[in-house]
């Protein structure tokens, strides 16, 4: 490799790689697609070898490309860690950690995170976004996040994922609809007021196999796309809800919501974290540490049958 390899080159190609297609690597990189290519094509000539497979909707990385992918990782990666050593923790005050969330990871043990990471790097800037699992998964994908907290992994290659932690499930409601005293069958439970995220999103894809029959689940049914807003119509008597339990532990102290006994238990929900894997990877590395160790924390300090780790 001589002087005329870029480092802009390499994370073209890295981004590439990763994205596996050329309109969202010119958007993540904000330039063209023909600039894209055009990067792509001075890599080949210098490295005297094709690197991708492309035409009918097919995208593939050749032998020689996957070897150089590694190669441009790990210079990249060499580059980072280079730079964090030379200018400490103030040279991530220049490039902002960006996390995306659930709201049920936001209102739990993410602030606890985001002040340890202040800790570690005083300098750190952290950009948290609050959304569903489906945006945050795609973000992802398009380089717009670090590292998320959702319901789903992001599968595409440059991307690691792990389970964060599991929340506990409970039907919930308030104590002017239901009987904090009965056992709720399946049928029973239905027959109230349904209150869940919209439909097909991640979390009504639990509820809705729940009660086998969607049909009977449609007429009944108030969606809503923020955890926030159904807690408070489960205070308020709009219906009831199958929520984590660790997010509604104030309004069960107080008496504002009730748990439902039932005779079939919802599942537990698993949270799922993925991050960057192909570049800041020492940095990221350090990240994701911090996070289990966060994680681990909350879940010694609360009650175990709300929120464990595998």
């Amino acid at each position: 490799m001589n002087d005329r390899m870029r480092l802009l080159d390499m994370k073209t190609y890295v981004a590439l790689a990763r994205n596996r297609h050329f309109g969202r690597t010119a958007d993540e990189l904000n330039t063209t697609q023909p600039a894209i290519s055009s990067r792509l094509a001075s890599i080949e000539r210098e490295l005297g070898c094709r690197l991708v497979i492309r035409g009918d909707g097919r995208f593939a990385l050749t032998a020689d490309g996957e070897r150089v992918l590694q190669h441009f990782e790990t210079v990249l990666d060499d580059i980072e860690a280079l730079k964090d050593s030379l200018a400490g923790a103030d040279h991530h005050s220049h490039e902002p950690l960006r996390i995306g969330a659930i709201d049920s990871v936001s209102s739990t043990w993410m602030p606890q995170l985001i002040e340890a990471l202040h800790q570690q790097f005083p300098g750190l800037k952290i950009e948290l976004t609050v959304d569903g699992t489906k945006p945050l998964v795609s973000g992802m994908r398009k380089g717009e996040f670090d590292l998320i907290f959702c319901l789903h992994p992001v599968l595409d290659e440059g991307f690691r994922s792990y389970t964060a932690c599991v929340f506990q499930m409970s039907w919930a409601g308030s104590p002017k609809l239901i009987d904090p005293d009965r056992v709720y069958s399946v049928a029973s439970l239905a027959d109230l007021p349904i209150i869940s995220f919209p439909k097909n999103s991640p979390p009504y894809q639990m509820v809705a196999p729940y009660f086998h029959d969607e049909q009977a689940l449609a007429s009944k049914l108030t969606s809503c796309n923020s955890l926030f807003a159904i807690i408070n119509l489960l205070i308020d008597g709009f219906g009831v809800g199958a929520v984590p339990t660790v997010t509604i532990w104030r309004e069960l102290e107080m008496g504002l919501l009730k748990t439902i006994t039932v005779t079939k238990r919802f599942p537990p929900m698993p949270i799922i974290a993925s991050y960057q894997a192909s570049l800041r990877q020492e940095f990221i590395g350090q990240i994701v540490r911090q996070a289990k160790h966060c994680v681990a924390d909350y879940c010694a300090r609360v009650t175990p049958d709300m929120v464990w780790i595998d």
